[in-house]
């Protein structure tokens, strides 16, 4: 079933009425004492306040404080998701998620403004299926002051150029998951740490091997640049910019509302499962490309230096055969 999302550029249903009922304490109690009620709902219940055994030592705490962002006065913080063909669900739902559920006592404005972008305004289709109508184009789309990538198709010169000429005038623009490839290309990378999905980085490493790629990163933040991992590492980092923005506790409210029990967004060096190469449970060959394993009898192979290869796919049998060296390195 083909399901159409127009979103709209101001906020999402759901984060609307979190903000409706949050506001009626406001209104009630002042904010003052909205505020006190939450730390008490937080503290009596297991939610992110209480994983002080968990919470990132001095070590890891040191890494992620990033330089705090300036929010408006009033008004809100534009994010633009730039979305194409083949755009991941998770990788820009989830940040969407995060941010129209952030909510601050005794403020009217929605602490984000949220709309998607894309080269034109035909639908496109995200992975599933799901079809989306983009709120605007790269010709009209209005200033974001957040960005964020995710996975999806190669992008045009045309989006790499707005991605550039948008990056300058935004607080963040982040990546998630593959979207670091699209990130990559514009050259705003270059001779920085960054992190894509696990399953891309011997291909992350061979494409662009003037950034930094830091394998086990939950994401990394290098200021107004930012990648996070796969998938559900665009959550963790939309929290820690909700935090630059505003704070411990406004992020550590948005993770409780979600019910969202995660603590990759205080500790981003909390993937270091994905640090080390994967070995397969059952002794098969895994895909030299992206390291999934792989049925030697049905899978595309290659030879190499007297040593076969097999492949999850053709596609990455062409992307080895391109480089081959550089694939079968050990160190990558």
């Amino acid at each position: 079933m083909k399901i159409v999302v127009m979103s709209t550029p101001t906020e999402a249903l759901s984060g609307r009425d979190l903000r409706k009922a949050k506001r009626k304490i406001g209104w009630i109690f002042g904010a003052a004492t909205a505020a006190l009620l939450m730390v008490g709902q937080l503290a009596a219940s297991p939610g992110p306040t209480q994983a002080a055994s968990t919470s990132p030592g001095k070590r890891e705490q040191e890494a992620i404080n990033t330089k705090p962002l300036k929010p408006p006065t009033q008004g809100s913080i534009p994010v633009a998701f730039l979305i194409s063909q083949g755009a991941q669900i998770i990788d820009f739902a989830g940040p969407w998620e995060v941010f129209q559920d952030v909510s601050l006592p005794g403020r009217a404005d929605a602490a984000f403004r949220l709309y998607t972008v894309s080269q034109s305004a035909a639908p496109i289709e995200a992975s599933g299926g799901m079809k989306i109508i983009p709120d605007y184009t790269l010709a009209n789309a209005p200033a974001p002051k957040v960005i964020v990538i995710p996975a999806q198709s190669k992008p045009s010169a045309a989006v790499l150029d707005w991605i550039r000429k948008a990056s300058k005038d935004a607080d963040v623009t982040m990546s998630v998951c593959t979207g670091a490839f699209v990130l990559a290309q514009t050259g705003l990378l270059s001779g920085k740490d960054a992190t894509t999905f696990h399953g891309a980085f011997k291909r992350f490493a061979v494409e662009f091997p003037d950034v930094h790629l830091k394998r086990g990163a939950r994401f990394v933040d290098d200021g107004n640049l930012a990648t996070a991992g796969g998938l559900s590492s665009g959550i963790d980092l939309a929290l820690h910019v909700v935090e630059r923005y505003y704070g411990r506790a406004a992020a550590e409210e948005t993770a409780y509302t979600m019910e969202y029990q995660g603590q990759g967004w205080m500790n981003p060096n909390s993937n270091q499962l994905y640090a080390k190469a994967r070995v397969s449970p059952g002794g098969h060959p895994l895909c030299p490309v992206c390291g999934m394993e792989i049925n030697p009898k049905t899978a595309p192979k290659s030879v190499y230096k007297g040593k076969t290869y097999y492949f999850c796919s053709a596609d990455d049998k062409a992307t080895f055969e391109a480089a081959p060296e550089k694939f079968a390195a050990t160190d990558r």
